[in-house]
């Protein structure tokens, strides 16, 4: 019965027979004792007028079956240990009812009278009000947490066991109803009831609790049935006080004592061993199949006892006592149905988006359990993703991109052959989950999704388009699981992103690198995690004065195992997994700081960071700007904002809101790539443009290309026309950089002048290279 042991650094001290490891022998003793008893009965009387009377050697034996349980519990009990005071507890309800024993046996040998009541009713009362004492210490940390449907099952079965005790008893209940009710008729009622009620109540506590809420709780259930035969025994006359001491249901008594001693010992040896002993209460535990049949088998019970009734005669109490019962399982039912009720919701919530109403994540890998099982019908999964969704979401705000998504969910769904499942996996991504031999059925179903989506959403008025890329993998030829089938169907819908037909069939031997993509995105994740996207600057010189008035940030990747990898690797990937935000504010941080670090040493230098097209359509962003700005302590002309010409055909009048915001604080507005788009020259009235970047395109073959050189003489025309600063990108020798001067041109930037380089380098450049000398073009073309 010794419990595991705890090691406190220190080697276990052994107390004699106080240790667990001698528990099995303190056993052994309490079957002596109950050997005792059988002696006691067949030899302990004689034959007095024809009357069994009881001998000195019988009494001997009897007290011996009382004396050693109780020696044996508090010997258990002595000591030091944590949690010995609700195992001496036991011991003392051990004592109470042992002496009650010898009172009542010294009694009947001494005066042949047994008096009720007597001083031995106060041990046996004193014993259950211990019992429950101890009872109630091992869960009273718990208490609050029991739950009405606990205490309806419990409330329940104690009317169910009152009701069926009455039964019997139902003539002496009726003699107390009569008025003929004394003390001694009131405790031999009391007794047996108490029993049932001490069994209901530790049963209850198990059901609730577990096990372990009560250890040794079948070595005290057991005594107190034996304890309630005698007593039964004893209310309806079986045992008077001519065979108290010599009936053989007096074994009740002696061998129910002897349980419940063990079970003392087993609370004494859970304390010690530094095992348990409260209620550890999990929902598990509280065991729904028990409480059912316990439920069950109390309803049949109570109905068995108003039945009989019908039968027989029995007393109004008891027919009430029954009764009741069922109502309180009758509400325990109720409590359950509700209960049953409340867990379906819950499940279903569980695999439920809240927003469209359609199954989940969850829901998709509960059921692809079955429809991946081996043996089911081959299938096929559609991934579909929503293109540029997050600029609807940010341009129109998040209650428009929500209800986008509920109008693009309903159309999907009424395009869906039957027993396909549509799931939304979050975000702007769907899936669709079925039945199909091949890809034929999976690229049908893609076709008919991309013609319901393609015509355009009403949105309050305002028409919306959005296109859906989609790609398929089938299983099991793609994958025997729903984490492969997924994984291949999410590289072939990111193929699909950049094919003409929006649609992709993963192809092992086409998409093998879009496995070491899914690579490279978490990379790109982790890397801005780590501070590896970091910003390098490339000077921007001034044609009039020959100074250098500012410079770009260009953003690289310090990747640990690659080295230096240029945008081209990655921006990509950073687009596709939205992080492209998120850059945006990083190299802005980085910018500024870097200002504030050159202005501390006496460098005035201007910096232009490019800007995302999310940042075209995130109305807080010029708010953001400004407070960056703030907190370092720069002047906003400090800072230029470059964008792209396709950046602005996306929603001109929200780029417009925004650039206006952005340039009213002072910010400068800059086109970067100026002509290598298809855009309309308008914008350049409409929109608050400070500088036009002409695309490296144009300028790379100046020297040699007369109609190269019209294009250029024209924009920079146009742009002083519109009192705008040109600024040629990609000058990579000297006679570009000199007719463009002629040109009118106002600044350029190459690798003529100088490739990017980090922001603690600039200083040292500036200082190595004079761009005012006549002697100086031949290092212009070092690298910094």
């Amino acid at each position: 019965m010794a419990g595991p042991h705890v090691d406190s650094g220190t080697p276990p001290r052994r107390t004699g027979w106080r240790s667990p490891a001698d528990w099995p022998r303190l056993l052994i003793l309490l079957v002596v004792s109950t050997g005792a008893i059988g002696a006691s009965v067949a030899w302990g009387v004689s034959l007095v007028d024809g009357r069994p009377v009881p001998t000195v050697a019988g009494g001997v034996t009897s007290g011996l079956a009382l004396l050693i349980p109780t020696a044996v519990c508090w010997w258990a009990v002595a000591g030091r240990g944590r949690g010995l005071g609700v195992a001496r507890l036991a011991a003392g309800a051990v004592t109470a009812f042992a002496a009650g024993m010898v009172w009542n046996g010294a009694s009947v040998v001494l005066n042949e009278n047994l008096p009720i009541p007597s001083p031995a009713d106060v041990g046996f009362l004193v014993f259950y009000v211990l019992v429950l004492a101890v009872l109630g210490l091992l869960v009273h940390r718990h208490l609050a947490e029991l739950r009405i449907r606990a205490g309806l099952d419990l409330t329940a079965s104690i009317l169910t066991v009152l009701a069926l005790m009455s039964v019997p008893l139902d003539p002496l209940v009726g003699r107390a109803l009569a008025g003929q009710m004394s003390v001694g008729l009131a405790l031999t009622l009391l007794y047996p009831a108490l029993d049932l009620l001490l069994v209901t109540v530790v049963v209850g506590v198990v059901m609730f609790g577990g096990a372990r809420a009560v250890p040794g709780w079948g070595w005290l259930t057991a005594g107190l049935i034996g304890f309630m035969v005698a007593d039964l025994g004893f209310a309806l006359g079986a045992i008077d006080a001519d065979s108290v001491t010599t009936s053989a249901l007096q074994l009740g008594w002696f061998i129910g004592l002897a349980l419940i001693a063990v079970w003392a010992v087993g609370l004494a040896a859970a304390s010690r061993c530094g095992r348990q002993t409260s209620v550890a209460r999990t929902r598990a535990e509280y065991s729904e199949t028990v409480v059912t049949s316990t439920a069950a088998s109390a309803t049949f019970a109570g109905l068995a006892v108003l039945v009989l009734g019908t039968h027989i005669q029995l007393s109004v109490e008891t027919r009430v006592l029954a009764g009741l019962a069922i109502v309180f399982y009758g509400a325990r039912a109720q409590l359950a149905f509700r209960e049953v009720r409340r867990g379906a919701a819950l499940l279903r919530m569980a695999h439920t988006d809240h927003l469209t109403d359609l199954p989940n994540r969850r829901a998709l890998y509960a059921r692809a359990e079955e429809r991946l099982a081996p043996g089911a019908a081959d299938g096929a999964l559609l991934l579909m993703d929503l293109d540029r969704f997050k600029e609807v979401n940010d341009s129109l705000g998040h209650h428009m991109g929500d209800r986008l998504l509920i109008d693009v969910s309903r159309r999907l769904s009424s395009c869906l052959p039957e027993g396909a499942l549509l799931v939304r996996l979050g975000g702007d991504e769907f899936a669709v989950l079925l039945n199909a031999s091949g890809a034929g059925p999976a690229l049908a179903l893609a076709e008919r999704v991309r013609a319901t989506t393609a015509e355009p959403f009403d949105l309050d008025g305002m028409s919306v388009e959005v296109a859906m890329s989609i790609g398929i993998a089938l299983f099991p030829e793609h994958g025997e699981d729903l984490e492969s089938v997924l994984r291949h169907a999410d590289i072939a819908m990111y193929r699909a992103k950049r094919s003409a037909s929006h649609v992709h069939v993963y192809a092992p031997e086409v998409d093998a690198a879009g496995t070491k993509r899914l690579g490279r995105v978490a990379e790109v994740r982790a890397a801005f995690d780590r501070g590896e996207f970091i910003a390098y600057y490339q000077p921007k010189l001034d044609l009039g004065t020959r100074r250098v008035a500012g410079v770009e940030a260009l953003v690289r990747w310090q990747h640990p195992a690659q080295g230096l990898l240029m945008p081209g690797v990655f921006l990509d990937l950073v687009e596709d997994v939205g992080l492209m935000h998120r850059l945006t504010q990083s190299m802005l941080s980085q910018a500024l700081d870097q200002v504030v670090e050159w202005h501390r040493i006496g460098v005035d230098l201007t910096v232009a960071v490019n800007l995302s097209a999310s940042s075209l359509i995130d109305v807080d962003m010029p708010g953001r700007v400004r407070a960056m700005l703030a907190e370092r302590s720069l002047a906003p002309q400090v800072l230029e904002l470059e964008i792209t010409e396709d950046l602005l055909m996306a929603d001109r009048r929200q780029a417009r809101a925004i650039l206006a915001d952005l340039r009213s604080g002072g910010v400068r507005i800059a086109i970067d790539d100026f002509g290598s788009g298809y855009s309309s020259l308008a914008y350049l009235r409409d929109l608050p443009i400070d500088e036009l970047k002409i695309d490296r395109a144009f300028i790379e073959p100046l020297a040699g290309d007369p109609r190269a050189e019209a294009l250029v003489s024209a924009t920079v025309a146009l742009a002083h026309g519109l009192d705008q600063v040109v600024v040629a990108e990609g000058v990579e020798d000297e006679a570009t950089l000199d007719r463009l001067a002629e040109l009118g041109c106002d600044q350029a930037q190459g690798y003529f002048i100088a490739r990017p380089m980090p922001g603690g380098h600039i200083p040292e450049w500036l200082a190595t290279h004079d761009f005012t000398a006549g002697v100086a073009a031949h290092r212009l073309g070092r690298r910094g």
